[in-house]
């Protein structure tokens, strides 16, 4: 079992591997497409936490260039990817804060999106957290978490890192996994609606919800 406290994220050797595989992760294209098509037709602000190099962000720009972008994350090496990616792109602004704490005051948002990140913190903040996202979104606005979560089997797990081209053994000490229902029942009890697991492979999962108009 990981330990509830270590985000190996923050070692630049750690961040720099991952990024140097997050392009070749299997069918991640696919739950990045469902994500877009979740998103309101005109969203003026958008959220990206634990945004690493800046792909998610970047992505919802391409579809909504009208976009006021916050990029956060703790990692100075995603950071530094981050800045570099948006080149100085006035309507980006890159964000340091770990998610292991609050959220600083950043306004209101249209949409929150993450991706691959979340699941690095513990249950209480991760559930904490998501009650943070509820409060910072506008009437209507939108939360779409592009997760790694659990299996619900040992033999599943192994079957997911098989199907990476991977070991169980490899795994992320930064991981705390939780499965998809649990995380959907969670956001039900926070106060979203329409909550639901969108899109899954394995043990990726497009999990979201609206506030309330």
């Amino acid at each position: 079992m990981s330990d509830p406290e270590i985000n190996e994220f923050i070692k630049p050797a750690h961040a720099r591997a991952y990024l140097g595989r997050v392009d070749r992760l299997p069918h991640r294209t696919e739950g990045e497409a469902v994500l877009l098509e979740l998103l309101p037709p005109r969203p003026q602000r958008v959220l990206d936490l634990g945004c690493g190099d800046g792909r998610l962000l970047a992505l919802v720009k391409q579809a909504h260039p009208q976009i006021q972008g916050v990029a956060l994350d703790f990692s100075p090496t995603m950071l530094e990817a981050a800045r570099k990616s948006f080149g100085g792109d006035p309507t980006v602004t890159v964000v340091d804060h770990n998610l292991s704490l609050p959220l600083p005051d950043l306004g209101r948002f249209d949409c929150v999106v993450s991706s691959f990140a979340i699941h690095h913190l513990n249950y209480v903040r991760k559930f904490n957290l998501y009650a943070e996202i509820f409060r910072i979104l506008l009437p209507g606005g939108i939360f779409c978490n592009l997760e790694h979560v659990s299996s619900p089997t040992p033999a599943l797990h192994a079957d997911f890192y098989c199907a990476m081209g991977m070991s169980a053994a490899e795994e992320d000490p930064s991981n705390k996994l939780l499965g998809a229902a649990d995380q959907v029942s969670w956001l039900e009890q926070i106060g979203f609606e329409k909550a639901d697991c969108y899109w899954k492979w394995r043990e990726f999962a497009l999990l979201a919800g609206l506030r309330p108009a």
